[in-house]
């Protein structure tokens, strides 16, 4: 064996992941090990356990070229989840394709939020606004398999995702091409309206990590000046499609509370209740009709 050979030997599970883990440190990538681990697991079609269970394997030839390009597409900030288009939500494995919003952990508080309000209800319906991927309604309807739930999206490609997404999880929800409530004829048809609509001012969008700048959709993000011009028309219109005590349920962004409570309120929602994630942030609002 030669010192060529004897050197590419060298390259180990443990070494990859160690160079890898340096190499997305210095081009600024926050979550580096992790990455490396994800992509690497992903190149060998196995598992994050398999790699520590075999560190000291030698990566072959082919392996380290197909690892070598998806290293350089996360050195570039692509998100993660456009490499491998595979997103996990509430346990859930999601395809994930350039185009359509990659779903956010912070998204399942609006799951959770939701689940509690139709805990008392028989096949409640339920209309999410902006489906994206599908993941908060593929969430629903596998915890509540008697829900009856509407998803609508202006994005052609995200509905042709959500569809794909509901075939796997084995799930069939109904899905409409709708900007908003456009689609629907005025009536109290549901018991739930969701969304995680735009909500970032479109000043801060270019300030952003350039994971999310660069490579997410810029009209799922985009909330025009104060951030809330999607926000005001789902507050504006969602009582016109609730039922009677139903709710409206949306994500929103930092900073943003004082001022969707006042539009809920000249909406005349009531039983207006924000829920804060882990930092502390109010990000999800329930109002009742």
């Amino acid at each position: 064996m030669n010192q060529a050979q004897n050197s590419a030997a060298r390259w180990t599970i443990r070494d990859v992941l160690q160079w890898t883990t340096d190499y997305f440190g210095k081009k600024g990538v926050q979550t580096a090990r992790l990455d490396a681990e994800v992509l690497l697991a992903h190149c060998l079609e196995a598992d994050r356990l398999y790699l520590y269970l075999n560190l000291d394997r030698p990566l072959l030839p082919e392996e380290r070229l197909k690892y070598r390009g998806l290293v350089a597409r996360r050195a570039a900030r692509e998100p993660v989840a456009l490499i491998t288009g595979k997103k996990e939500f509430w346990s859930i494995p999601l395809s994930v394709v350039a185009g359509v919003l990659i779903p956010r952990p912070e998204t399942e508080m609006l799951v959770e939020v939701l689940l509690e309000e139709i805990k008392p209800k028989k096949s409640p319906s339920i209309l999410e606004i902006g489906t994206g991927s599908g993941a908060i309604t593929i969430a629903i309807m596998k915890e509540r398999p008697d829900a009856w739930v509407v998803a609508t999206d202006v994005n052609r490609l995200a509905l042709e995702t959500t569809s794909l997404n509901s075939g796997s999880a084995q799930v069939a929800p109904g899905l409409i091409a709708s900007e908003l409530f456009t689609a629907f004829k005025v009536g109290p048809a549901f018991d739930i309206v969701c969304s995680n609509p735009p909500y970032i001012p479109t000043d801060v969008i270019p300030t952003l990590a350039p994971e999310i700048c660069k490579y997410e959709p810029c009209s799922a993000l985009d909330g025009g000046p104060d951030g809330l011009d999607v926000v005001r028309r789902i507050a504006g219109e969602a009582r016109q499609f609730l039922r009677p005590d139903g709710a409206l349920i949306l994500e929103i962004g930092e900073g943003q509370q004082d001022e969707v409570n006042r539009l809920l309120m000249d909406a005349e929602f009531h039983e207006i209740k924000f829920v804060s994630d882990l930092a502390g942030i109010p990000r999800v609002v329930k109002a009742k009709a």
